[in-house]
């Protein structure tokens, strides 16, 4: 059973950036298509970014798109979301999965608050 560890977050203004960073363990993902998730208070989960086995293939939500940069490293089972021009409606926990079925757990998640 594959576990997720998400990590990166923080407190940071408004266009300001962070980087993400998904851990695997306890199996591999070098072969499955992975993505970023996230969950503001009182919503639904949502769909952020998704990257291809071998990173040719990238797909981004429009809230996010040419703003956040998908990527991966299967040689050290990780996957990260670069996160530029952050807006307070990008305040949310932040998690990764499988994509687009996910592994039927998640992880606990990395908080990220923008501030205006």
């Amino acid at each position: 059973q594959v576990q997720l560890v998400e990590s990166g977050g923080g407190l940071v203004q408004a266009g300001g950036s962070l980087r993400l960073s998904c851990a695997a363990s306890g199996g591999t993902i070098s072969r499955i298509s992975m993505g970023w998730f996230r969950q503001a208070p009182g919503k639904e989960r949502e769909f952020v970014a998704s990257v291809n086995w071998n990173g040719a293939g990238r797909s981004y939500a429009d809230s996010v798109k040419g703003r956040f940069i998908i990527s991966r490293d299967n040689a050290k089972k990780t996957v990260s979301l670069q996160m530029n021009s952050l807006k307070p409606e990008d305040t949310a926990v932040y998690y990764c999965n499988r994509f687009p079925t996910d592994f039927g757990s998640w992880g606990q998640g990395t908080q990220v608050t923008v501030s205006s």
